[in-house]
């Protein structure tokens, strides 16, 4: 298992000490579980970045595909 360094400011130390008090978990637990938190949000929100662009790129294929059987839907002897 790794170790971290952290330096923090004297309100978020307090403050996460606080919090890992009210939930009965050691300040490097409640720390842990924020970061955990934080790459599951992270990891989340980049998967949906990734949809987007790939949804984004079907979207004007499709949209080309759709214009081509359009163009031969009007004149079935084009090409």
């Amino acid at each position: 298992m790794g170790a971290i360094s952290l330096k923090l400011s004297d309100e978020l130390v307090e403050a996460s000490g606080e919090c890992a008090r009210a939930l009965r978990l050691s300040r490097a637990e409640y720390i842990r579980r924020a970061i955990e938190r934080m790459n599951r949000e992270t990891r989340a929100q980049l998967r949906a970045r990734r949809l987007a662009e790939v949804s984004a790129r079907v979207r004007e294929e499709s949209m080309r595909v759709n214009a081509e059987f359009a163009a031969v839907e009007r004149d079935p002897d084009a090409e």
